[in-house]
């Protein structure tokens, strides 16, 4: 993928805005319940896919501050990669589909409670069988994504469509 000087400033920009919001919001965006209210932008995906290198090293930034900052840095980042590249590709068909719109925060939802939730449970729960950990972990990691996305990221991505002057800058980028 080639960036362009816009392009670039754009994914900086992102990258520096959703690690500044995880680590100002450090007391309930990392552990097994988790709002991570920078996961929001995912949603930018859907018009641009300059917004995936953002979110991607964004999240790299902010995962350095996780209580298993290096394996979180390796895993919680690959989870939010998948998503945005699932996300991409689902908004490719978002003019044709409008209703599309409602299921843009599944994969940020589903990628980060499976893979986080797998990895909270690895690290973290010994008392219990690795399936029922990560049963539980994926549960409220989820919820915490579920209510961040439904929350901040549809108003957002259903404002941006709205939106022609805020959308025509996205989709210039």
């Amino acid at each position: 993928m080639k960036f362009n000087t816009k392009q670039l400033a754009f994914a900086g920009v992102l990258a520096a805005a959703y690690a500044a919001v995880t680590i100002a919001t450090a007391s309930f965006a990392y552990g097994p319940i988790q709002f991570r209210i920078a996961e929001a932008f995912a949603v930018l995906c859907c018009f641009t896919p300059y917004a995936i290198p953002g979110m991607v090293v964004g999240c790299m930034a902010a995962n350095l501050y996780s209580f298993v900052s290096a394996w979180d840095f390796l895993i919680g980042t690959s989870a939010t990669l998948i998503a945005c590249l699932i996300t991409w590709r689902m908004g490719r068909n978002l003019d044709k589909k409008p209703w599309l719109a409602w299921l843009i925060p599944l994969p940020t939802i589903l990628c980060n409670a499976m893979i986080v939730g797998a990895e909270i449970a690895f690290f973290f729960d010994n008392e219990r069988a690795f399936l029922t950990a990560w049963g539980a972990n994926a549960l409220s990691v989820g919820a915490g994504e579920a209510a961040v996305m439904y929350v901040l990221g549809l108003p957002l991505l259903l404002w941006l469509r709205k939106s022609s002057a805020a959308r025509r800058g996205l989709q210039a980028v």
